[in-house]
C-alpha cells in the first residue's frame, strides 16, 4: 500500500514533468512541420521568380523540407528524453548498411543531384544521352525520362546519363544545317553555286547572320561536292532542312544542272567460238 500511495503522491509531479515534455514535443513538431512547409514554399517562390527550371525548383524544395523535417524529428525525440546521440549513431550504422546494399540507387541519387545543380539539360530539351535520343520530360531523383520523336517513353538511370556524353540540341538558340550537294563535272560550277545560294538565301527562315556557307568542298569520284551550311533557329532546323533539300533539287533540275549518282557500266563480250 505504501508504494501505491507513494506513486499516487508523485503522480501530479510526474504528470507535470512528462506532460510538459510531451506538450513541448508536440509544439516543436507542429512548428517544425510548419517551418518545413513555409521554408520550402519560400524557396520554391524565389527560384520560380528567377526563372529556374521547375525540375530544379521541385527538387530543391523537397530537399529543404526533408532536412528541416529530419531536424524536427530529432528535436522532438530529444525533448521526450530519448538519447539522440545514440539514435544518430544507430541511424548512421543503419544508413551505412543500407548504402552498401543500395550502391546503384545512391549513385543514381548523386547523379540526379548533379544533373539538377549543373543543368546540362532540362525539361523540354532534345538530347542524346545514355545511348538514346529524345526530349527530356522529367528529371527525378533516380531517373531521367525521355520521349522519342516517335512518342516512345524511355526511362534512363541518372548515373547512365551523367556518366556519359550528353549532346544537347536545344541548348543554343541557333543551329547550323550541314548538307552536301553534288553536281555533275559537266556543270558550270559558278552557276551551280549561285543557284544553290539563291535557294538558300531566299528561304524566309534561313538566318542572314551568320551568312550561309556554299563552297566547293570535294572533287568526288562522280561529282563535284558543295557544302551547304545555312544557320537557322533551333526550332526551325528540321523544317528548313527538308525544304532546302527539296527546293535545291527542283531548282537544279530546272536549270539543267545534273546531280550524278553511282552508275555501273557492264560490257558483255562474245566468247570466241570453239573450233571443232
Amino acid at each position: 500500500m505504501g508504494s501505491i500511495e507513494s506513486i499516487m503522491e508523485q503522480a501530479p509531479d510526474l504528470l507535470m514533468v512528462y506532460g510538459t515534455r510531451v506538450l513541448l514535443a508536440l509544439v516543436i513538431f507542429i512548428i517544425g512541420r510548419w517551418l518545413a512547409k513555409a521554408v520550402a514554399g519560400a524557396v520554391s517562390k524565389v527560384l520560380t521568380k528567377r526563372d529556374m527550371d521547375m525540375t530544379v525548383v521541385g527538387f530543391v524544395a523537397n530537399m529543404v523540407s526533408a532536412v528541416i523535417t529530419a531536424f524536427t524529428f530529432i528535436a522532438v525525440l530529444g525533448q521526450l528524453g530519448v538519447q539522440t546521440a545514440s539514435l544518430v549513431a544507430v541511424l548512421g550504422a543503419a544508413g551505412l548498411a543500407v548504402g552498401l546494399a543500395l550502391q546503384g540507387s545512391l549513385s543514381n541519387f548523386a547523379s540526379g543531384v548533379l544533373l539538377v545543380v549543373f543543368r546540362p539539360c532540362k525539361a523540354g530539351d532534345y538530347v542524346e544521352a545514355a545511348g538514346v535520343a529524345g526530349t527530356v520530360e522529367e528529371i527525378s531523383i533516380f531517373s531521367t525520362t525521355l520521349v522519342t520523336p516517335d512518342n516512345k517513353r524511355i526511362v534512363a538511370p541518372n548515373s547512365s546519363v551523367m556518366n556519359g556524353v550528353i549532346v544537347n540540341y536545344s541548348a543554343k538558340e541557333q543551329r547550323r544545317i550541314d548538307m552536301v550537294i553534288g553536281v555533275s563535272y559537266n556543270a558550270d560550277l559558278r552557276q551551280a553555286q549561285q543557284v544553290i545560294r539563291d535557294v538558300v538565301t531566299s528561304h524566309e527562315l534561313v538566318l542572314q547572320d551568320p551568312e550561309p556557307t556554299i563552297e566547293v568542298s570535294n572533287l568526288g569520284a562522280s561529282s563535284v561536292d558543295f557544302v551547304v551550311r545555312p544557320w537557322v533557329k533551333t526550332a526551325d532546323f528540321w523544317p528548313v532542312r527538308f525544304d532546302l533539300i527539296r527546293d535545291i533539287k527542283l531548282r537544279l533540275d530546272q536549270e539543267g544542272i545534273g546531280i550524278p549518282y553511282p552508275q555501273m557500266d557492264v560490257h558483255v563480250k562474245a566468247l570466241p567460238e570453239r573450233q571443232g
